[in-house]
């Protein structure tokens, strides 16, 4: 079966109730806005600061890779041009398929969240944005603007800059802490566990 098979197989799906959804869905990270707004609402919790900032590198080694690299290299002409009587839920976008922007995207912000470390992510956050950026991937089959190796790439290229966006951002937390000046005791704090430094603190008579 090849490509265009599976997506005109996925036409059985539409129904009025769903394609409303799905359309308001996928729409929602046309320039990437959903996961934008993800790390932008992670940087407001120190718990999550670092997650944060991995998915907003990520999200734009991800569009770089896509959007700047592949996509003009390649101009695969998208199904929706291939097959042009298939009615449309969302307008045709702008560009070439092969990959996925939307599903890059989507699996950069989930990949950046996999590999966050020191603090970790949240697991809860992590399988939601997960999910989100699987039901990312199929909404763009279903919509008829990519293919399902279209899909898959962006899988691929959205975790790589996931990847390589939590290790850049842990790089750059260690050199920070390397150039903090220590900043010396007061003459009342406690010695450090270990350390062969009287205490300073003395009993109540």
């Amino acid at each position: 079966m090849n490509e265009l098979a599976i997506l005109d197989a996925m036409q059985a799906w539409h129904n009025p109730m769903l394609d409303p959804i799905v359309a308001a869905f996928t729409s929602t990270s046309n320039h990437g806005e959903l996961w934008i707004l993800l790390g932008l609402a992670l940087l407001c919790f120190r718990r999550t600061r670092k997650a944060g900032a991995g998915v907003l590198v990520a999200v734009a080694l991800g569009a770089v890779v896509t959007n700047l690299t592949i996509k003009p290299l390649l101009m695969r002409p998208r199904p929706c041009d291939v097959n042009a009587a298939v009615a449309m839920i969302v307008p045709r976008p702008s560009g070439s398929s092969f990959p996925s922007g939307h599903t890059t995207a989507a699996f950069a912000a989930a990949a950046a969240l996999w590999f966050a470390r020191r603090p970790a992510a949240p697991a809860g956050l992590i399988a939601g944005v997960t999910v989100a950026a699987a039901l990312m991937g199929i909404s763009r089959i279903y919509c008829y603007v990519h293919y399902p190796t279209d899909v898959l790439a962006g899988i691929v290229v959205g975790t790589l800059a996931g990847l390589a966006a939590a290790h850049l951002i842990d790089w750059l937390e260690q050199r920070r802490r390397a150039k903090a000046p220590d900043i010396p005791r007061g003459p009342g704090s406690q010695s450090a566990p270990g350390s062969d430094a009287p205490s300073t603190t003395t009993r109540g008579e």
